[in-house]
């Protein structure tokens, strides 16, 4: 990244993050943490509809393809949904460590333009743990896995408990959530992002 803030740096205490044993498998597909997400749900019809795997140790893959509905300028992905798709699979790693956390802060660099009916390859690694410090970074490329750096983000998540989303939430759609008899899926929905 050009010009990474100090907030972004870990401290010099950090460790090296520590996959949960009960996280999901390499390869396995992580799946919507929250039906009405507008970066992994399914039930946004304009959503990013992005498919995250957990990768080895503490590392995903992503994929999502750019719709008309995400332009910013004629026949290019708006920077805004670029930042999102960085943001949606760095918050997708929290699941492997199994923590609750929400963004600190996002660094998004634009390295180029990603045109409408691409599909931005993305892979994101936690790189530190700092008490309830979450340090991560991400790169999406254009043209496959391999392909150019199109976008890249560093971040910081914070780890927060659930009351967090009770406090903040619109009771409808916490009662909605806190309701799913499938209890991964109720657990999850309050497991990525603000």
């Amino acid at each position: 990244m050009s010009g990474t803030s100090a907030a972004l740096e870990p401290p010099a205490d950090a460790v090296k993050p520590v996959r949960h044993p009960d996280a999901p498998a390499p390869g396995e597909l992580l799946g919507a943490h929250y039906e009405r997400c507008f970066g992994c749900g399914g039930g946004q019809p304009h959503g990013l509809h992005l498919e995250a795997r957990a990768g080895e140790g503490v590392t995903v893959t992503a994929e999502f393809t750019v719709q008309p509905a995400h332009q910013g300028a004629p026949g290019l992905a708006h920077g805004g949904v670029l930042a999102t798709a960085l943001d949606e699979t760095l918050g997708s790693l929290n699941w492997l460590l199994r923590t609750i956390a929400v963004t600190g802060r996002l660094e998004t660099d634009f390295a180029r333009p990603v045109p409408v009916g691409t599909t931005l390859h993305l892979e994101a690694e936690v790189t530190a743990v700092a008490g309830r410090k979450i340090y991560s970074t991400a790169t999406g490329r254009i043209g496959g896995p391999e392909g150019p750096v199109a976008v890249r983000a560093d971040a910081l998540f914070v780890e927060v408990e659930v009351k967090h989303f009770v406090r903040h939430g619109r009771q409808d759609e916490i009662d909605a959530a806190m309701s799913d008899p499938d209890r991964i899926r109720r657990g999850r929905a309050f497991e990525v992002n603000p």
